[in-house]
């Protein structure tokens, strides 16, 4: 039997895999065959224009979308589809995507935070009601999460007295606390004023040195120069240009992405 080394990318299995992706609405073409690639500590900044079909690809990676075509696989494990009436691709699989979608935590734009529920509530509900742990093994779970967010004097307080960016680090917690295999990032300071931007970018970077695997939608350039491992440009629900940091940002060939990284930079 061949000694393989689980940890070397060339042979080990994707964390994430996508294969020839498409998504339409209707008539409206949105992501036209994008594939990505993420091994265990990768890092994946998707950078783009407003409606390059950044954040429906992030969507379609957990099945908050549906794709219409193409191939996702969380773990080696690909996602089971079938045609639905009107010939969409829906999960044939219900209890797949349950199991799939703890494996991929999410943060998103608006923090999308419970508000009936304290951060520490907010932090345990998915461990003991998905993942079915014991609620002193999920509040013992929440306090060290929330003392690595930061937010530890917070816990007992409810989402609508905490400012955004303590909001976003508590969306973060919560991702956190399922133990993902990857986390998604969708956007994550674009709904803050900027002075709260880098308490959540540090949070981000911790976990990015931690070693964990993270696709992140950004319009923060600099810090997706300085953390990713590979950077993909889309333009019109394709990818137009993709590299390392250095590629993308410095080197790359298409006029779009040059033009598009100075407008932003």
């Amino acid at each position: 039997m061949p000694n393989y080394i689980m940890n070397d990318a060339a042979i080990s299995i994707p964390t994430i895999k996508v294969d020839d992706l498409h998504k339409s609405f209707g008539a409206l073409e949105v992501i036209k065959g994008v594939s990505m690639t993420a091994h265990e500590g990768d890092i994946v900044s998707i950078i783009g224009a407003s409606g390059s079909g950044k954040s429906t690809f992030l969507r379609c990676l957990n099945l908050l979308e549906n794709p219409t075509s193409g191939s996702i696989e969380i773990n080696g494990e690909a996602i089971d589809f079938k045609a639905d009436k009107t010939g969409d691709m829906v999960p044939a699989n219900r209890r797949q995507i349950e199991r799939i979608r703890t494996q991929l935590g999410m943060v998103f734009q608006g923090f999308n935070l419970w508000q009936h529920m304290t951060v520490m509530q907010n932090i345990m509900e998915a461990p003991v009601h998905v993942l079915k742990i014991k609620k002193s093994e999920a509040q013992e779970r929440a306090e060290v999460i929330l003392n690595k967010v930061g937010l530890w004097e917070k816990r007992n307080q409810y989402p609508a007295v905490l400012s955004g960016g303590q909001q976003q680090r508590v969306a973060i917690a919560r991702a956190l606390a399922v133990e993902p295999s990857a986390l998604l990032f969708d956007e994550p300071t674009s709904a803050l004023d900027p002075e709260l931007v880098g308490e959540v970018l540090k949070v981000i970077k911790e976990l990015a040195e931690e070693g964990r695997t993270m696709i992140m939608v950004t319009h923060e350039m600099n810090f997706a120069s300085n953390v990713s491992s590979h950077v993909i440009f889309l333009h019109g629900g394709r990818v137009e240009e993709q590299g390392s940091p250095q590629k993308v940002f410095r080197e790359a060939k298409s006029e779009r992405c040059r033009k598009f990284v100075r407008s932003v930079s």
